[in-house]
């Protein structure tokens, strides 16, 4: 099958390289170095819709695969529908669970899945005089732009001069741009984070293998939160029966919600939750693959992972993906001062990698036939093994062999 990737990030990348390993075809755009290895890239722009739709009747795709959440929540999805193209990807209306953080506990709300107590601000005078009656009540809060902000648009605030300062630099000082005009504040809530990927047609559903991701910049998870700094799968800690909970509770509450309201939905649903005791949590929904969590993920698949896309594509129900008895683990380097300010331009070097490894491309760019750097998140560095030690071990070696002046990455990914 011919399959159309859009994106340029390491999503993309791994998307693209496990469908090329199970033999399809890929062509993407705008694509990177890494899906240039693959198949032929398109430099089309994902907010370029006339040309986006040239190219897909130019090249007859099986499938349109939208990967990053900006053209899903733009409504991208809808005009390949709208063409006659099976499309990866949710509308534009069922979107908004990324899109909009309002809207999305508030669908929370009307479903009955269970989060926590929050409310929506627009007003900063308001929501400081919200966030002091939560610490007033024994409560720590974390301070949320409402759109999409690239996995960094939140704040944990342990103390009330945090709050305020978050709060302060979202709705006044505009840190986050159109993002962070509405901001959602809701309790704090401790205990283990997890997030499940689940492949959504209808009321046909397929939950892929749960990988643990690493969202601070620092070992130890200190310092603040990024897109994620690397991840490792499988997690013992997360259980069949705790996915099925998960399943029952979190997805499929929120699933048939849209669909009273006559929002379908085709594409993955990423479910962003914490264990609260011996209950599940959500805290937050997007409506994309989790990166790095799906560079870990398909190196875990076996054979047909184009053929439950196209399924969800089409509307179909979604066939099984068998699990491969094996660990993974994807540590992800990073250009110095992400997630602040940070250059871009470094000559990037990568020696004879072990076997076993995988290495995505996330922000990177050719530059007169010299690989360089383009972002934050450069490389993702993805290993198997037996186990996950062995995978870690894989992961740190090949991390050796790979430089550019200023690379960062934590020393800590599945340590823990």
């Amino acid at each position: 099958m011919r399959f159309l990737v859009l994106g340029s990030g390491g999503r993309e990348h791994a998307i693209g390289w496990k469908l090329v390993q199970e033999g399809h075809e890929v062509v993407s755009a705008p694509g990177n170095p890494g899906l240039a290895e693959l198949g032929e890239v398109y430099e089309v722009a994902l907010n370029n819709r006339m040309e986006l739709l040239e190219l897909a009747k130019r090249i007859e795709p099986d499938l349109v695969v939208i990967g990053p959440e900006d053209p899903l929540i733009a409504g991208l999805a809808n005009m390949f529908r709208e063409n006659g193209f099976a499309t990866f990807g949710p509308g534009t209306d069922a979107a908004r669970l990324e899109g909009s953080k309002a809207f999305s506990k508030d669908m929370m709300k009307r479903a009955g899945v269970p989060t926590a107590e929050y409310q929506s601000f627009s007003d900063p005078i308001q929501a400081k005089e919200y966030v002091a009656a939560r610490f007033d009540a024994g409560a720590q809060v974390a301070v949320k732009a409402s759109g999409a902000a690239l996995g960094k648009g939140v704040v944990v605030c342990s103390e009330l001069e945090e709050a305020n300062q978050a709060i302060s630099e979202m709705l006044e000082v505009g840190s986050f741009g159109q993002a962070g005009k509405t901001v959602v504040i809701e309790d704090r809530l401790f205990g283990r984070e997890f997030s499940l990927l689940t492949l959504v047609s209808g009321d046909s559903i397929h939950s892929l293998p749960v990988a643990q991701d690493h969202k601070r910049i620092f070992d130890g998870d200190e310092g603040p939160n990024t897109g994620g700094m690397g991840t490792y799968s499988p997690v013992s800690a997360v259980s069949k029966a705790l996915v099925q909970q998960t399943e029952e509770e979190v997805v499929r509450p929120i699933l048939s919600s849209l669909a009273e309201i006559d929002i379908p939905y085709q594409g993955v649903l990423f479910s962003g939750l914490m264990m609260d005791g011996d209950q599940v949590k959500c805290l937050e929904y997007n409506v994309r693959f989790g990166d790095p969590e799906i560079q870990t993920v398909v190196r875990r698949l076996g054979a047909g992972f184009g053929d439950a896309l196209l399924a969800v594509g089409k509307g179909e129900s979604i066939p099984e993906i068998p699990v491969l008895d094996n660990a993974s683990l994807t540590l992800v380097l990073a250009s110095g001062g992400y997630p602040g300010d940070y250059e871009k331009g470094k000559p990037i070097e990568i020696g004879e990698l072990p076997d076993g490894v995988e290495v995505f491309h996330a922000g990177t760019r050719i530059v007169n036939d010299q690989l360089v750097t383009n972002g934050g998140r450069v490389l993702g560095v993805s290993s198997v093994g037996k186990t996950l030690d062995e995978a870690r071990k894989v992961a740190y070696e090949a991390a050796k062999v790979i430089h550019w002046e200023g690379m960062q990455f934590r020393s800590d990914i599945g340590a823990n």
